[in-house]
C-alpha cells in the first residue's frame, strides 16, 4: 500500500469497525451503567451535596483498596492532586522537578504552582514514558551534590528535588530503573497516574511506587466523578497533611473557623464522590471492555504497513485509556492529513500534546536533548477509545 493512501485506509478501517458516521464519534465518552443516578439522588435527597458527606469517605476508602495504597485523599481534580503531592514531597520555590516534556500541561503547571521549575526529560519510544537510561546519562553530566548532599544542577545551581513520571494513555512506564535513579540521586518520586487507574506494573498498581501518586477522574477518564482527583500514599502523616491542606487547613472544631497555615480549597464534593463510587463498582468491566476494544484495533491495524498500534509494555497490564496509532516514519504533514480525513469522516482523532518545552511559558526551562519526544509529536494519533465502542 502506498503511504499516500494511509489516511484513506485508516478511515476505511474505522468505518468498517464502527460504521459510517452521521455525527462525530467521540474520542472518549463516559459510561453510566450502574448506580450513578441512585447515589447522586441520595446526595440530593439528604442535602449532602457539597464538601463533606458519606460518599467522600467511601470513595477514599475504595480508591485506597483499589490501588493497594494505605490511604487516598479525594480532591477537586488531578492537577490539584499533583500540586499538593509535590508540596508534601518537599518541593519548594526555586527547585527543579524532572518531568517528561511529552505530557499533558497539568504536570508542568503543578510544578509551577509550587514556585518550582519544570526540567524536561526525554521519553521511551516504546512506553512513551520517561526513559530512565537516557536520564541516567544526562544526570551524570549535570548533577553535583552540595555540602549537604543535595543534588544540584551544575548549570543553574538549583536543587533538583523530585521526579514526576507520567503513565501515557494508561500504559505504565518502566519504573524499576527510574526508582534506582531516584535512590542514587536522592530524588523524590511523585507519580502522575492521572490516566492509569486500573493499570499495573509487575503486578502493582501505578501511583503507589513513589511517596505519593495522583489520579484524575475528569469526564474523559476511565472512571469519572465529573471533575475530580485523588492523592494516594502509604504514609499516614502525608495522608493526614494532604487532607488538611486540601480542606483549607482548617483545624477541627464544632463551630470555630481556625486555620493554621495557607491551605487550598481542593475538596471533592460529596455529589462528585457519589458518582465516583458508582463508577468504581464497574471499573473491572470498564477495563475489560476497553481492553477488548484495543484487541479489535490490534486485529485491524497489526498488518497495516507504515504504522503500529501502541500496546501494553512487558510485565504490565494497561487500562488502554486511549488507543494510539504511531507512524513508523514521523511525518507532521502525514499526521495532519490523517487527522483531517478521520475527523472529516466523523471520527474524533487527535495528536499527542504539544511538548511542554515548546509552550511559551516553558520554552526557557531547563531540558535534556529530546529527540524521541520530537519524533513522537509528529507520529502519534489517538483514535476513539470509549468503553461503549465494544458494542459497535
Amino acid at each position: 500500500m502506498s503511504q499516500e493512501r494511509l489516511p484513506e485506509e485508516i478511515v476505511a478501517i474505522l468505518e468498517n469497525m464502527f460504521g459510517r458516521r452521521n455525527g462525530a464519534l467521540a474520542l472518549h465518552e463516559p459510561e453510566f451503567a450502574g448506580n450513578e443516578w441512585n447515589y447522586v439522588k441520595e446526595c440530593i435527597d439528604t442535602r449532602w451535596v457539597s464538601s463533606a458527606g458519606p460518599f467522600v469517605d467511601r470513595f477514599e476508602r475504595e480508591m485506597a483498596a483499589r490501588t493497594g495504597a494505605a490511604y487516598a485523599v479525594a480532591v477537586v481534580n488531578g492537577t490539584a492532586a499533583l500540586h499538593v503531592s509535590l508540596l508534601l514531597a518537599g518541593v519548594k520555590e526555586g527547585d527543579e522537578v524532572l518531568i517528561p516534556s511529552l505530557t499533558f500541561v497539568a504536570t508542568a503547571n503543578a510544578v509551577s504552582y509550587c514556585g518550582a521549575i519544570p526540567h524536561f526529560v526525554d521519553i521511551s519510544g516504546t512506553t512513551l514514558g520517561m526513559d530512565a537510561g537516557a536520564m541516567e546519562t544526562y544526570l551524570n553530566d549535570i548533577v553535583h551534590f552540595d555540602s549537604e548532599g543535595e543534588p544540584r544542577n551544575r548549570i543553574t545551581g538549583n536543587r533538583i528535588k523530585a521526579v514526576v513520571p507520567m503513565h501515557t494513555f494508561g500504559h505504565p512506564m518502566d519504573l524499576d530503573p527510574l526508582m534506582e535513579l531516584c535512590l542514587r540521586y536522592r530524588l523524590e518520586l511523585v507519580e502522575d497516574a492521572a490516566e492509569s487507574l486500573g493499570s499495573t506494573y509487575k503486578g502493582r498498581h501505578t501511583g503507589t511506587f513513589g511517596r505519593l501518586g495522583a489520579f484524575s477522574f475528569n469526564g474523559n477518564k476511565i472512571i469519572t466523578t465529573g471533575g475530580g482527583g485523588a492523592i494516594v500514599t502509604n504514609d499516614a502523616e502525608l495522608a493526614k497533611m494532604a487532607k488538611h491542606l486540601t480542606t483549607t487547613a482548617k483545624l477541627p472544631h464544632r463551630w470555630t473557623y481556625m486555620h493554621d497555615q495557607v491551605g487550598y480549597n481542593y475538596r471533592m464534593p460529596n455529589l462528585n464522590a457519589a458518582l465516583g463510587c458508582a463508577q468504581l463498582e464497574n471499573l473491572d468491566q470498564a477495563i475489560a471492555d476497553k481492553r477488548a476494544v484495543a484487541e479489535r484495533y490490534v486485529e485491524r491495524f497489526s498488518s497495516m504497513p507504515g504504522l503500529r498500534l501502541m500496546t501494553e509494555p512487558v510485565d504490565c497490564r494497561s487500562n488502554y485509556w486511549l488507543n494510539a496509532l504511531i507512524l513508523d516514519q514521523p511525518d507532521p504533514a502525514m499526521r495532519d492529513r490523517i487527522l483531517q480525513q478521520t475527523n472529516d469522516a466523523g471520527f474524533q482523532t487527535r495528536p499527542i500534546w504539544v511538548p511542554m518545552h515548546r509552550l511559551p511559558m516553558f520554552e526557557h526551562a531547563p531540558r535534556m536533548p529530546l529527540p524521541v519526544t520530537q519524533r513522537m509529536e509528529d507520529a502519534v494519533i489517538n483514535v476513539p477509545s470509549s468503553q461503549g465502542l465494544i458494542h459497535c
